[in-house]
């Protein structure tokens, strides 16, 4: 056993494990499954054995101190390349993402918004949603992701990159609608946000989530999170400390102040 894996013995002794219940990945199917997964930035072990079931339509809540794994689980899930996966299994639809490259990954229905929300300059608004729309699979019409996000719409001849920071990230979401997604991947959609735009982006993940997308969402505000999704997995260290449902962990002061510190 690795000086890890005692270290981690010790430290859970007198925690309850929450990490394992009808929702885990070994027990549940799943529309997204990811198997003990493990992954690194070069010699640094990131991931560590990460196991968690999404079923279709559900908002899960992936959460956990800085530090914790969960940008690194994202974009293991999303074959990014960066951490470099190196064991474990994603499974999407009866898909296996885990023998994908992340374009292939795309093309089976997953997107990744990241924190940075890569809006490309010298683009308007439109010309950013145009691109994604170059290559097939094909998803939301330009017209129907302006229904969803007027300031878009009135925004179309803008530059993306002058956008206000809640206005690029409705074009983030926007542009990952324009493919056509099974799951979309949320990297803290609500960093630097006013309270009222993020009560925008709520209302829309509600909306796409009524559409039968998934989603998993990266997030330090984790009680606007929680209320949102409907089940949680967090983290810390790399693994997973729990997994189950987003009400529980509201209502669990213990687990909230053991892994959260809220």
């Amino acid at each position: 056993m690795s000086q890890l894996e005692l270290d981690r013995g010790v430290a859970n002794n007198d925690r309850p494990d929450f990490s394992k219940n009808a929702n885990h990945a070994a027990t549940a199917p799943a529309f997204l499954a990811v198997h003990d997964i493990h992954a690194y930035y070069g010699e640094s072990y990131i991931v560590q054995g990460v196991s968690f079931n999404v079923h279709e339509g559900e908002i899960l809540a992936l959460l956990g101190r800085n530090g914790a794994g969960k940008t690194s689980t994202l974009r293991a899930i999303a074959q990014i390349g960066s951490p470099m996966m190196t064991h474990g299994e994603v499974w999407l639809d009866h898909q296996p993402l885990h023998r994908m490259s992340s374009h292939e990954a795309s093309r089976a229905g997953l997107s990744l918004v990241p924190e940075d929300r890569r809006i490309i300059p010298g683009l308007t608004v439109e010309e950013n949603i145009q691109l994604a729309q170059i290559a097939p699979p094909i998803g939301w019409s330009i017209e129907r992701i302006y229904e969803l996000f007027p300031r878009l719409g009135e925004r179309r001849k803008q530059e993306g990159v002058t956008l206000s920071g809640g206005e690029q990230q409705m074009l983030s979401i926007g542009r990952a609608l324009a493919r056509d997604i099974k799951v979309l991947l949320l990297d803290e959609p609500y960093e630097g946000l006013a309270p009222v735009i993020v009560d925008e982006i709520e209302k829309t993940l509600n909306i796409i989530k009524q559409q039968g997308i998934t989603t998993i969402l990266v997030e330090q505000n984790a009680v606007r999170a929680l209320k949102l999704a409907d089940r949680a997995v967090i983290l810390e260290s790399g693994g997973v400390v729990y997994d189950g449902t987003a009400k529980e962990v509201l209502e669990n002061e213990q687990l909230r102040h053991d892994y959260l510190a809220i």
